[in-house]
């Protein structure tokens, strides 16, 4: 996975301000710090590099490192210090009651600040909040967005639309938490005018949190389903947890609008959780927007039907439903709530049906999935980024639509599906009986997939169609024999179990190395 590297619109003027509290010297440097990084190796000239505690080891130990590397600020905590004192650097010290600046001997004044906070995490956290708040367009608005699935693609889609019309920065990758949304925030300038913060959770107040800091006008909720099942206990509890971004909104008075998925009985729920607009999305006419005649084009995309009732009159009392055919590059039906959400977004931002169409037509990118050459001209749907019951029944049905060329198969490489606590039997039960039904030749990984491979037996496969693999080398030195000239290979599955070292092994995208 990539780590991230956030261009900054943050100054030394920003840091001395957020983390002291106190008007900072006139001899700050007043121009942008480059990047913001948390690995040391990722830093450059003129960088920010934020000293975290990690499982693995502790960034403290590279703050002198990072110095040389050419860093213009550093955010560490104290037991950094001896290290800085060996650099002469000037140290801001953040902890006290009072901020006290130590300028080490020989050093160059304000040049290269370290700044000593109690806590690098809430350091990063209180600095991306005050950009938020005091250094960007008073007119900017943020669009967040959570659920269970489905949260990278509709925040990459909904960006697309709104540069269309606004200058708009997003979360990059998997930037979604207590970490990755502050970091997104220092990417944040005045010439901004939207932002778009995907919102992930693991606990109850994680997304309450997320919203302290990026303050959304708007939220959108996908979908409520047993991702994270294990750490939150039950269902209502996963719903609580995403309604916290709903909760957070502003009023209608004051501009804000809650997007719900109304096919999804509880998300519906959370329009009674917020004094919010609603604004309803979804495949029934119920909804305030809602698409249907759906068909799958292929490997070139999905067709679909909007409908967005209008208000109509001078009090809005009268309705008028507007219509528009759409075909898009997005692979698999379930694209299509993709899609509403993000046409949903523009619409109440702003933008024209022509700039949204415009948009969804043109797009080059499949978002999270995947679709390269793979080993013996097959073609390999790479959908590793993550899986849950829902998200694999999904790439499966795509599977379904998809048609192998000449005597091509079907292949389905599942792994492990994790997190799922009390939901694991019944949501492993329901991937098997859906991969049964859909797939020529079965792969399973992990030992939660071995089970998946004996349900898909009681289903209906053959035992030569079925492969259960202990581990991801295994999957690829058998799967490099199996596959055959026109496959379709289907890859889903849990990081955990090695899945995207299977999709890269078996595509012809690789990069060999000495």
């Amino acid at each position: 996975m990539a780590r991230p590297i956030i261009s900054t619109q943050i100054t030394q003027h920003t840091l001395w301000q957020a983390l002291s509290g106190e008007t900072p010297p006139l001899a700050l440097p007043p121009t942008p710090i480059g990047n913001a990084v948390i690995n040391s190796q990722d830093v450059g000239p003129g960088d920010l590099f934020i000293a975290l505690r990690g499982e693995q080891t502790d960034g403290h130990r590279f703050v002198g490192a990072s110095f040389d590397a050419g860093a213009e600020a550093i955010l560490c905590e104290p037991h950094a210090r001896e290290q800085l004192l060996d650099h002469n650097v000037t140290i801001v010290d953040c902890t006290g009651a009072s901020v006290t600046v130590h300028l080490g001997e020989g050093a160059r004044q304000y040049l290269r600040i370290a700044y000593v906070v109690k806590s690098s995490q809430e350091g990063l956290q209180k600095v991306g909040t005050f950009q938020r708040l005091h250094r960007t367009n008073p007119d900017l608005r943020v669009i967040g967005i959570t659920g269970s699935v489905g949260k990278s693609s509709t925040k990459e889609l909904t960006a697309a639309v709104l540069r269309q019309h606004y200058r708009t920065l997003h979360s990059t990758g998997s930037l979604n938490n207590e970490l990755g949304l502050p970091l997104t925030q220092l990417g944040l300038g005045i010439h901004h005018e939207r932002a778009v913060m995907e919102m992930g959770m693991y606990a109850l107040g994680e997304i309450k949190d997320l919203c302290t800091w990026a303050r959304p006008n708007v939220g959108v909720v996908t979908n409520v389903g047993p991702v994270h099942l294990e750490r939150l206990g039950t269902i209502e509890r996963i719903v609580d947890a995403k309604s916290e971004l709903v909760e957070s909104l502003p009023s209608a008075d004051e501009g804000g609008i809650a997007i719900l998925n109304w096919d999804d009985e509880r998300v519906r729920t959370m329009a009674e959780r917020t004094s919010a607009r609603i604004f309803k999305y979804g495949l029934t006419p119920e909804a305030d927007l809602w698409a249907d005649n759906i068909e799958s084009a292929g490997l070139e995309g999905i067709r679909f039907r909007f409908h967005h009732r209008k208000p109509q009159g001078r009090w809005g009392r009268r309705e008028a439903v507007e219509t528009y055919n759409v075909k898009a590059p997005l692979l698999g039906r379930h694209s299509v709530h993709t899609a509403l959400r993000a046409a949903a977004v523009g619409l109440q931002e702003g933008l024209s049906w022509e700039q949204i169409i415009s948009c969804m037509r043109r797009m080059n990118n499949q978002l999270r999935l995947v679709v390269v050459p793979g080993l013996n001209d097959s073609t390999i749907i790479d959908d590793t980024y993550n899986a849950s019951p829902a998200s694999t029944i999904a790439a499966l049905n795509l599977l379904h639509d998809l048609q192998p060329e000449k005597e091509g198969r079907r292949v389905a490489v599942l792994g492990d599906m994790l997190e799922l606590g009390s939901y694991t039997d019944e949501g492993h039960k329901l991937v098997a009986r859906r991969a049964a039904d859909v797939a020529d030749i079965l792969f399973t990984v992990g030992e939660l997939g071995a089970e998946m491979a004996n349900l898909a037996l009681e289903s209906g496969l053959q035992t030569d169609q079925v492969y259960a693999m202990t581990n991801f080398n295994e999957a690829i030195e058998r799967l490099s024999t199996v596959i055959q000239s026109d496959d379709l290979v289907l890859v889903k599955g849990s990081r955990a179990v090695g899945m995207e070292e299977i999709a890269s092994a078996i595509s012809k995208r690789r990069v060999s190395t000495p």
